[in-house]
């Protein structure tokens, strides 16, 4: 089976069996989701939205964090991975934002990456989460579910990217981002994956390859 095969044959599972492919962080306005995926870095989404609901009242808008204290913004993210570093990041996001773009979201990766906090991954689910751009954001379950069926041999997430950006439709790529995390997340597991739970079977890789019978 050839790579655009596969791409076909995970597209079709995929559209079949998990239609509904979003986000689980929690959000109500792009800053909330910026301040969201920000925090979700080597965070899992379910500790991230304990802490935000609170964090998004103390702070609506891009001015409210803007001119918050680094004491304030850290206690109440101390229970997140890296706090530190994160609250020096929220608050100087919320000041660049509206310092260059007037306290709005930009749509454009190029730009979300001037932010502080913001790398490619970050810059990319925004990008297509709120602005259903065609783009596909690379973490690690991406990375490695990816890998694993064979959609990619990437040995870094901007070679995954562009192979998963070259093998799925443009339509496709924001839920395609979502189906590889999902995936990941519950299924194709980093330490013990469930393969006899997965619907991918004869189109992965590592499954054929611990499989063979000789």
């Amino acid at each position: 089976m050839n790579r655009s095969e596969k791409f076909a044959k995970v597209t079709q599972w995929f559209s079949a069996n998990m239609d509904k492919a979003e986000t689980e962080l929690h959000y109500d306005t792009p800053f909330h989701l910026l301040i969201a995926v920000i925090l979700s870095a080597q965070c899992t989404d379910r500790r991230v939205n304990m802490h935000t609901p609170l964090i998004f009242s103390r702070f609506p808008e891009p001015s409210d964090l803007a001119s918050a204290s680094f004491e304030e913004v850290y206690e109440l993210i101390k229970s997140i991975s890296f706090p530190n570093n994160k609250a020096k990041h929220l608050i100087g996001m919320a000041q660049k934002l509206i310092a260059d773009f007037d306290g709005t979201v930009p749509s454009e990766t190029y730009e979300l990456e001037t932010l502080p906090g913001v790398g490619r991954k970050t810059a990319n689910v925004i990008a297509s989460v709120i602005y259903d751009k065609p783009v596909i954001a690379v973490d690690t379950h991406v990375f490695r579910v990816s890998r694993r069926i064979g959609l990619s041999e990437g040995n870094n997430v901007d070679a995954v990217e562009r192979d998963l950006t070259a093998g799925f439709a443009e339509n496709l790529r924001g839920k395609a981002h979502h189906w590889l995390i999902l995936h990941g997340r519950y299924i194709c597991t980093a330490r013990k994956p469930k393969c006899q739970e997965c619907g991918l079977q004869d189109v992965c890789n590592e499954y054929i390859s611990n499989n063979i019978v000789l």
